[in-house]
């Protein structure tokens, strides 16, 4: 039978098995807590900004407030470093154990309630495996409430110490003056005592130290990349690629301000609105047949919801999509409470009057004829069925728009008597290497872009300009000036979620700046 421990603290016994698995228990949390706070706190770029956007529960108002106001936000950035750190470290040494403890089942209850794994509450937990209502977080706030419950740094930490020192103090108190006469038998264990009480009191330091060692030579190993890098004339914060090459990420701390919206008819749009080729799978990649099924196989539901949320956080309120991700949007405003609108482009099956009513019925909040479509249409002469189309939408009480690549569709509907209530077509320069002007080449999408220019100059409807970056081969520095330079009243643009916050904050530069517009606003921005 293991051997029994009389504890200091009342009468209760706990054998050493219990009495060392109780406080391997509490170094393990507080391990586990001190290093989330030192890699936080090493982390220049961490913010709790995407943890506390994914919250949809109970606690998502004072979420969003905290979002809001970059001061609060701050505020629970440093709380939640400091927090992790000093719990860590008083649950490692087993100092001020319980309230170490309490004060840790307070911040993971926070984490629990922010993101719970209930269902249908889940899709924000990217973790490495599978909960329900059950997490690690809930886990460790168990652990901590034995933590609570027995007094751990008791058995073996600095609050033996404390106590130990809190106990002299007040028997030295008790004694009275004089002097106090101590039998031989008393006094030679004493020290030996001593030593042992101070053995259990510290045993945690030697672990502490292998704590340090083991942060250092992580950061050692992390320090050394990083010389790499930069001796290969990267960036510290970077991912790297097979290659070397390295690339910088900017989160939502980088964000420079507000994105302006404008309106098409009573739907209040961001000016940069979110493309869905890449989320869908339509790539546009040229010669790398590869690439469709790549982007595809990225974007699988979560991520997708995790670029629409950041592309919401940015202010890009609005995604421009095939009526085919209707489910993986519906699902992510069912899930999340995700408010990204959606804008139709009706191609279905070749049929665009079955696609609008799919679109509609998937939660399309404006819809328009597809460019492909048209520039079927128009040449087969087929202008009612565009003209149907428009009624069609506008029956359901939406925006109804015609879309093109081909300027001579443009034309074509408006000398038939076609008024959208918008336009879509594709705007961009062809001075880009791919750019070679072949029939049935992917690779230019907007052929005559100074006609285009001149002549959406005269059309009274707002326009979306899409294909700006030409599928990617152009840069948003070059891209989104040059649209809205030639006229686009918005840009539709497919953004991976790592682009997010760069393509805001050029779309931002570029509205904010000096624009060198000939034609007039369409859609008056919204303050």
């Amino acid at each position: 039978m293991a051997e029994m421990v009389q504890q200091e603290k009342g009468d209760a016994k706990y054998s050493t098995l219990q009495t060392v698995g109780l406080m391997l228990l509490r170094m393990a949390v507080g391990w586990h807590f001190l290093y989330e706070g030192l890699v936080k706190l090493l982390d220049p770029g961490w913010s709790s900004a995407g943890y506390l956007a994914g919250s949809q529960w109970i606690l998502g108002g004072l979420f969003d407030w905290i979002l809001a106001h970059p001061a609060a936000l701050a505020a629970v950035d440093l709380l939640n470093i400091w927090g992790l750190l000093l719990i860590g470290l008083g649950l490692f040494l087993g100092m001020f154990t319980r309230a170490a403890a309490i004060s840790g089942i307070t911040l993971l209850s926070l984490y629990w309630i922010a993101n719970p794994p209930l269902v249908g509450l889940d899709y924000e937990l990217f973790t490495e495996g599978n909960y329900l209502v059950v997490d690690k977080n809930l886990v460790e706030m168990l652990a901590l409430l034995v933590m609570a419950a027995f007094p751990t740094g008791s058995f073996f930490g600095l609050d033996r110490l404390l106590d130990s020192m809190r106990k002299k103090i007040a028997e030295n108190r008790a004694v009275p003056p004089g002097p106090v006469a101590q039998t031989v038998e008393e006094q030679p264990s004493g020290s030996l005592l001593e030593r042992r009480e101070l053995i259990k009191s510290l045993i945690s330091l030697p672990v502490l130290g292998g704590f340090a060692f083991a942060f250092m030579k992580k950061r050692g190993w992390e320090s050394w990349e990083e010389k790499h890098l930069l001796a290969a004339g990267g960036e510290t914060e970077a991912i790297t690629s097979a290659t070397a090459r390295t690339f910088h990420f900017s989160g939502l701390k980088d964000l420079k301000g507000t994105l302006p919206r404008a309106r098409i008819g009573n739907l209040e749009l961001s000016r940069l609105i979110l493309g869905g080729n890449l989320i869908g799978g339509w790539a546009h990649a040229r010669d790398l047949i590869y690439a469709s099924k790549l982007v595809k196989a990225y974007h699988h539901d979560r991520k997708v919801f995790e670029t629409f949320s950041l592309a919401e956080q940015c202010g890009v309120n609005t995604i421009l999509t095939n009526p085919a991700l209707c489910r993986v949007i519906s699902e992510y405003w069912r899930k999340t409470g995700g408010k990204i609108q959606f804008i139709s482009d009706c191609a279905w099956n070749g049929d665009v009057l079955e696609g609008i009513r799919v679109s509609v019925d998937g939660g399309a909040h404006a819809c328009y004829v597809q460019g492909g479509i048209t520039d079927r249409l128009v040449p087969e002469g087929k202008l009612d069925v565009i003209g149907e189309a428009l009624e069609l939408i506008r029956g359901y009480g939406i925006p109804a728009g015609i879309g093109a690549h081909d300027l001579n569709s443009v034309i074509a509907c408006v000398e038939a008597g076609l008024v959208p209530d918008y336009w879509v077509k594709t705007l961009h320069h062809t001075n880009y290497w791919s750019a070679i002007p072949e029939e049935d080449h992917d690779n230019i999408w907007c052929k005559k872009p100074e006609a285009t220019m001149e002549y959406m100059n005269n059309l009274e409807q707002p326009w979306i300009a899409y294909k700006v970056l030409a599928a990617g081969a152009i840069k948003p520095e070059v891209g989104f000036p040059y649209a809205f330079n030639g006229g686009a009243d918005f840009i539709c643009v497919g953004m991976y979620d790592f682009q997010v916050v760069d393509d805001v904050n050029v779309a931002i530069d570029v509205l904010n700046g000096d624009l060198q517009r000939t034609r007039p606003w369409r859609s008056l921005t919204i303050a």
